[in-house]
């Protein structure tokens, strides 16, 4: 999947049994004739055409991984696709995918060794490598930028010490949680979306705190908070994107007069540090330079196209994934802790980290399902990978691909 045919080609490489196909996605007619040709078909779409293909999945007979979140919709599906003897598994890519597969291993390992979770703490984060952390915001765009400008949106909720937590979208970066990562040291997370679904999907019931958490450096998520307060991330208001300059945007969406002032001005309105407010300079927001835009956009489509350009990631740039579970449990009345790390670096900006760990278990689901090494028999409906007869096999996988948790027991 691309949306540029000469990088198809070129990622194809000429494989004999890779066909490459230019279509409209929304073609139903064309779309409708790759799904009926397919064994199996894998959804790298963004999140809101994944039910496109999983209606044509259905009609077909064909099943269906993805790498998102599954929508109400797509659960919806779920008893027709019982009832047609297909296997629709979600969420099978980076997070959500190997969070969900390494979790639901650590949680059925306690269990068979009659453990209680009682705490479940599970963060990861898609950063750039040191070695290429070159800007003030220690951040490099490596993979869909519109999940990045929006990302947050739905607020987040979970539970700590036995109290749930619910706060709006205005609160999500306000007050991050500072994790220590071995070799790379503290990184900075917020909540991320509904937690507390979790307790039933991941069976702990006794857990008394749940929180599953979005990892970036510290500085970024200080400067971006400033970034939503400012209203730049705004998805449903109306900007000429060929009238406006950045500098008027800014004016216009903070209330303050576009003027030599505008800087200061802004600094005061919000209390913005010295150091924050240079990274806010940096993205070049206060310059009086015509938006490159179309006269009917919106201010998180202008954002996600500035950002795409200070934020671009170089051929030889280097991204990095990290996630981290820290999970303590009791067992014949004693507290025990074990933390999982994960930390996999990319080669350079196309075999990145980010496309290495949500492709690799789509593709290794997908062969093993075609091998006949998983029936899917057992696994009729819509799903998330918490099943053995999932994760286990494709978590070895990756393993031989660089894809591996390191443990520690406390």
């Amino acid at each position: 999947m691309d949306a540029n045919a000469d990088l198809i080609h070129e990622k194809l490489n000429n494989h004999p049994k890779g066909i490459a196909a230019v279509v409209d996605i929304h073609d139903e007619s064309t779309r409708q004739n790759l799904v009926r040709q397919s064994d199996i078909v894998l959804s790298l779409m963004p999140p809101h055409l994944h039910i496109l293909l999983a209606h044509d999945c259905l009609k077909f007979g064909k099943n269906l991984i993805t790498s998102s979140y599954a929508s109400e919709e797509m659960m919806a599906m779920d008893e027709a696709v019982r009832h047609a003897g297909l296997m629709f598994m979600c969420e099978m890519g980076l997070d959500p995918g190997i969070d969900h597969m390494s979790a639901a291993q650590m949680v059925q390992g306690i269990h068979r060794i009659a453990g209680v979770v009682t705490s479940f703490k599970s963060f990861c984060g898609g950063l750039v490598a040191p070695e290429s952390d070159d800007n003030p915001w220690q951040y490099k765009i490596a993979w869909n930028p519109r999940n990045i400008v929006l990302a947050g949106k739905a607020g987040a909720a979970w539970k700590e010490n036995g109290k749930v937590h619910e706060i709006a979208y205005s609160e999500v970066f306000e007050h991050p949680k500072k994790i220590k990562i071995p070799d790379l040291g503290v990184l900075a997370a917020y909540p991320n979306r509904d937690s507390l679904k979790y307790q039933n999907l991941y069976d702990i019931p006794d857990v008394k705190t749940l929180v599953r958490a979005t990892l970036r450096y510290p500085a970024y998520i200080k400067g971006w908070d400033y970034i939503i307060k400012a209203g730049l991330t705004d998805e449903n208001d109306n900007i000429d994107g060929e009238e406006l300059t950045y500098s008027a945007w800014v004016a216009l969406k903070t209330g303050l007069a576009d003027d030599s002032q505008l800087i200061d001005n802004f600094k005061q309105k919000y209390q913005v540090d010295a150091k924050t407010m240079k990274m806010l300079e940096w993205l070049r927001i206060f310059e009086p330079r015509l938006i490159n835009g179309v006269p009917n956009t919106d201010s998180a489509t202008v954002l996600q196209e500035l950002l795409e350009r200070r934020w671009k990631m170089r051929p030889v740039d280097k991204d990095m994934i990290v996630m981290q579970h820290e999970m303590e449990y009791e067992r014949r009345g004693q507290n025990n802790k074990v933390t999982a790390t994960l930390v996999v670096v990319g080669e350079d900006k196309l075999y990145s980290a980010m496309a290495k760990t949500v492709g690799l278990p789509m593709g290794i689901l997908a062969q093993k399902i075609l091998k006949g090494e998983i029936d899917t028999k057992n696994l009729q409906g819509v799903h998330i990978p918490v099943m053995p007869e999932v994760f286990s096999p494709v978590l070895r996988e990756l393993k031989k691909h660089g894809v591996e948790f390191v443990e520690e027991l406390n």
